[in-house]
């Protein structure tokens, strides 16, 4: 009996409507597409980061010596 939380209050999945399980797994879907997007941009947030301190050094030092 696998059981999920929503809205604070705890679900057995065993309960649902057919409709309700296939609007969960949707919603689980889409709950791991939005996680893996602020994955993604975390990742290019630190490129940025490392790319705008090259450019810093290089602005600093445009001579390369």
């Amino acid at each position: 009996m696998p059981t999920f939380t929503f809205n604070n209050r705890e679900y057995d999945t065993d309960n649902l409507s057919d409709t309700a399980r296939s609007t969960l797994m949707s919603l689980s879907f889409v709950e791991e597409q939005i996680q893996q997007r602020r994955n993604e941009l975390a990742i290019a947030d630190t490129a940025r980061l490392a790319y705008q301190a090259a450019l810093k050094r290089e602005m600093q030092n445009p001579a390369g010596g």
